[in-house]
C-alpha cells in the first residue's frame, strides 16, 4: 500500500507539473497580440528606448515563453527579451539544425510582404531543448526592421 502512494504521488507531480508546463507555452493569438504591443511601445516612445525595455523590462515583455526581439534588414540583433548577449550580434546566416537561415527569412519577409510567419528550430528559454518554433515577425513603420515573437510547436 505504502508504494502505491508513494507511485501515485509520484505520478500526481509529473502529471502536475505538465500541466503547469502547458500552461506556461504561449499561443499563435498571444505573439501577434505582443508584437502589435511591442509596435505601439516603439511609436510611444521611439526606437532606442523602446529596444532597451523589451531587452531589459522582463515582467512587460517576457510573458510565458513569450519575448520580444528585434532585427534590422542586414541581420542584426537590435533587443532580444532573453539574451542580451545576441545584442549586436548579425545573425543573418544563423542557421537552425536543419539548414534554415531563419533571420534572413524573417527580414525577407519584413521586406517583401510586411509581416507573417517563419517555422523554424530553436532553443527553448526553460527547457533548453531544441523544439519546433513559429515566429510571427512585422515590419516596423518606417524603419528597415522587424519586431518578432515566437511559440514552440
Amino acid at each position: 500500500m505504502q508504494l502505491f502512494r508513494l507511485f501515485f504521488a509520484f505520478y500526481l507531480a509529473v502529471l502536475m507539473g505538465v500541466g503547469v508546463f502547458a500552461q506556461e507555452r504561449g499561443t499563435k493569438d498571444e505573439a501577434k497580440v505582443m508584437v502589435e504591443s511591442a509596435l505601439v511601445h516603439i511609436k510611444k516612445v521611439g526606437k532606442d528606448q523602446a529596444f532597451k525595455d523589451f531587452s531589459t523590462d522582463k515582467a512587460t515583455w517576457t510573458k510565458k515563453d513569450l519575448y520580444v526581439f528585434v532585427q534590422d534588414f542586414s541581420g542584426k540583433v537590435l533587443a532580444h527579451g532573453t539574451n542580451e548577449k545576441l545584442i549586436g550580434k548579425n545573425m543573418i546566416d544563423m542557421k537552425d539544425q536543419n539548414g534554415k537561415a531563419f533571420a534572413r527569412e524573417f527580414s525577407n519577409v519584413g521586406a517583401s510582404k510586411g509581416e507573417g510567419w517563419v517555422d523554424y528550430d530553436w532553443a527553448h528559454p526553460v527547457t533548453k531543448k531544441v523544439e519546433g518554433k513559429s515566429s510571427f515577425v512585422k515590419r516596423i513603420a518606417g524603419f528597415d526592421g522587424v519586431v518578432v515573437v515566437g511559440v514552440y510547436r
